[in-house]
């Protein structure tokens, strides 16, 4: 069964800004946060996930992202190393959680910055790896050294694209949604001489965070207002669901950044290889 780790927004709010979509001035409303959270988690469950919770903590607003905490690799979990010291606080806990749940915990080294699993995804036996916004690119080759796979780094060039998990969401082992715009042109390029094929998403839909898609099999669930790619996904046999997410969107996240998955993504060519 899909292992995916999530935190309750308990003590989500924006209460910082750290990126071009948050705003103190615009704050979200926790009821209605709270229960758009719970309506992901459901559709992940009716999906076939298990769902399995970190305790969110005061203090800690942006906890509820999971999807940086680390970036899991079979049994290892490589620690995020967060750019912004608001952020900086969750590492203690994401790591006691997953070495209670049985990972091997791995660290970049000090001087560099790594955002877990939102800047770093598996796409076949490649990990794309998404650098300048928020993650170090020579942090990636040393995990690339020490998971010994083969990186692309990718420049993201857009501050409201500012993890690569905003712009580049793998589906198969072969196929990825991306958005063109948020990379520089050696990024776009890369993307297109190693991912077979890439479905590309219109601006309109990336603003809705349409590459910010958990993947479960063949479902895949986004946020609201996503109906060209949803129609592209159909097309190509998948199952494109939908549920309003816009309380997460006010602090540049969507489902994606709301989940770490446990047992690798449904692109990574390791996890296909499991025994």
């Amino acid at each position: 069964m899909p292992r995916i780790l999530m935190c309750p927004p308990d003590y989500y709010g924006i209460e910082y800004e750290i990126n071009p979509w948050m705003s103190r001035q615009r704050q979200s409303d926790r009821q209605a946060a709270a229960a758009q959270w719970t309506a992901l988690k459901q559709l992940l469950e009716q999906a076939g996930a298990n769902i399995e919770l970190l305790p969110p903590q005061s203090g800690l607003p942006d906890l509820v992202f999971t999807a940086n905490a680390a970036l899991i690799y079979r049994k290892m979990a490589v620690m995020a190393r967060f750019r912004h010291p608001e952020r900086q606080g969750e590492v203690p806990l994401d790591e006691t959680w997953l070495r209670a749940h049985g990972f091997e915990i791995c660290q970049v080294p000090e001087e560099l910055h790594f955002e877990g699993a939102g800047d770093a995804l598996f796409c076949g036996d490649t990990l794309f790896a998404g650098y300048r916004i928020r993650s170090d690119a020579r942090g990636h080759q040393q995990i690339g050294e020490m998971l010994g796979c083969r990186v692309i780094p990718v420049e993201l060039v857009d501050p409201y694209y500012y993890h690569l998990d905003t712009c580049f969401c793998p589906l198969t082992l072969t196929q990825a949604i991306y958005f063109p715009a948020a990379f520089d042109e050696y990024g776009k390029a890369a993307l297109q001489a190693h991912v077979p094929e890439l479905i590309e998403v219109q601006p309109d839909e990336a603003q809705r965070f349409a590459c910010n898609a958990v993947v479960v099999g063949r479902t895949v669930t986004t946020n609201t207002g996503c109906p060209q790619l949803h129609s592209a996904l159909r097309d190509r046999g998948f199952s494109p669901q939908e549920t309003l997410l816009d309380e997460f969107v006010k602090a540049g996240g969507s489902a994606k950044c709301l989940t770490l998955r446990l047992d690798g993504e449904e692109g990574a060519a390791w996890k296909q290889a499991k025994t």
